[in-house]
């Protein structure tokens, strides 16, 4: 076995973990020691979690396995919620920006075992393909320093890439896991819109509906299978949180169909909605009556049942 933990991939590093071979200590140490050897190199890190780190493997250690990912570090871009840690979105006006809980998808790593060690650089608010902003600064490609880390998850493909962590999450609209994974040869998911809660502490809490209709979190690793071990696994974590005593029932198929109309519907007319359903015209806005005949389409396509009459605002 290499000594160097961190060219291991998280699958990896979960089974040595749960089988004994090392401690979860161990592999965050070995991590932590890589990110003093190379992050000064790169800038891919924004905020090393060293103290909490080595704490929470420490308790890893001396538990049961708790989850897939039992033991095994991860680190967080700078646009999702990690309590205790700034969210700063790469912008100055954010770097005291707090969060009060955890976003859904981090705290589904940690109950699936998994351990931050670190949180990583974006551009501006994760709106440009190239890493770099005025709070932290530009990140840079493990491999060749003169081309990009792609964006806007450049930090975490550029961490991942040089082994400063086995696992990270980013976040993606047109590209902004599988840009930057493409660019530092690492693997990435854009997982299907709905299929991970996204949520944040941090105003504006009630987000856009370009970013609910289109934006997702998802998982960035050096090997293809550990991205579809996350895919397989920490989704599925929801299921052990809503079977916990006192917790809300999960939602359907349906439940989810009726919600996103009604979202929906808030943003179009009511009359062009009502056109779709009909057929008829929509006096003059046939942009808006193809985009609602689509969005129907696949909204009934869910569970093949016409939408309720209920949800059509008069």
């Amino acid at each position: 076995m290499s000594s160097e933990l961190w060219q291991y991939s998280a699958t990896e590093l979960a089974k040595m973990i749960r089988s004994k071979d090392v401690t979860s200590e161990e592999v965050v140490e070995d991590h932590l020691k890589r990110i003093e050897e190379v992050n000064p190199k790169l800038n891919a890190i924004t905020a090393v979690l060293e103290e909490s780190a080595l704490s929470e493997a420490r308790r890893a250690d001396q538990a049961e396995p708790v989850g897939p990912l039992h033991g095994v570090p991860f680190t967080v871009k700078e646009n999702i919620d990690l309590f205790g840690t700034p969210t700063t979105s790469g912008i100055p006006a954010g770097a005291e920006l707090m969060p009060s809980a955890d976003a859904p998808v981090v705290k589904r790593m940690k109950n699936a075992g998994a351990i931050p060690v670190g949180r990583t650089n974006l551009p501006e608010l994760g709106l440009r393909i190239d890493t770099d902003n005025p709070l932290r600064g530009r990140t840079l490609n493990p491999w060749d320093q003169t081309r990009t880390a792609g964006g806007s998850s450049g930090g975490e493909a550029s961490a991942i890439a040089s082994g400063m962590s086995p696992l990270g999450l980013g976040n993606d609209i047109g590209g902004s896991v599988r840009n930057p994974a493409f660019c530092c040869g690492i693997s990435s998911l854009k997982p299907s819109a709905g299929r991970i809660p996204r949520a944040s502490t941090i105003a504006p809490v009630e987000r856009g509906f370009a970013d609910q209709w289109m934006a997702v979190d998802g998982p960035m690793a050096r090997r293809v299978r550990a991205v579809i071990s996350w895919r397989i696994s920490v989704p599925r974590i929801l299921s052990m949180e809503l079977s916990a005593p006192g917790a809300p029932p999960p939602a359907t198929a349906e439940m989810t169909r009726r919600l996103v109309v009604f979202m929906f519907s808030r943003s179009i007319s009511t009359r062009a909605m009502r056109a779709a359903k009909s057929g008829s015209s929509a006096s003059g806005r046939p942009w808006l009556r193809c985009v609602a005949a689509i969005f129907l389409s696949r909204c009934n396509a869910a569970t093949e049942k016409p939408m309720p009459a209920m949800l059509v605002r008069s």
